[in-house]
């Protein structure tokens, strides 16, 4: 079952669909889910459709087409790297390949203590900054460098914010 904080966060934004359109709130509600669990289980996906009133099948079609949903345990804080061609061309594999010799992790991975995973994923759609990865996909970091990486591990190592 949905949490009453997972419900009402939902009940705020049903209000901008049509009452007959509940289903469009379904992006936000697995967003709802991840930000307060960290991933989405296929319980989760259940509840959400449950609530919605729409297909399960309709709610894991989302949840697996988009990057940003997490449907495993991925770290507290999930780097996302972009792996375009743009963002190739401009250093992502070299980007990629630091962050795993720094984390000791491969991508689809997290790190032992529960803190980092690693992803990647198709364009971000700002080419212009790459190489570039988001963190939690909220934050989003670019131009990355050794040095802007190491800076960003050692923020959220120390708890920074997501």
């Amino acid at each position: 079952m949905l949490s009453a904080q997972v419900q009402a966060q939902l009940e705020r934004e049903l209000k901008k669909y049509p009452a007959d359109q509940r289903q469009s709130a379904v992006m936000s509600a697995l967003r709802f889910v991840q930000d307060e669990k960290g991933w989405i289980s296929g319980e989760d996906m259940q509840d959400v459709a449950a609530y919605l009133g729409m297909p399960q099948m309709a709610v894991y079609e989302v949840a697996t087409f988009y990057h940003m949903y997490n449907l495993k345990p991925a770290g507290r804080y999930t780097l996302t790297v972009c792996t375009n061609l743009s963002c190739q061309l401009t250093g992502a594999n070299e980007t990629l390949d630091y962050l795993k010799s720094k984390l000791g992790i491969g991508l689809g991975e997290t790190t032992p203590d529960g803190k980092f995973g690693l992803r990647e994923a198709e364009c971000m759609g700002a080419c212009v900054e790459a190489p570039l990865l988001t963190v939690n996909n909220k934050r989003m970091c670019s131009r990355l460098t050794p040095e802007k990486i190491d800076a960003l591990l050692a923020e959220l190592d120390a708890g920074g914010a997501k």
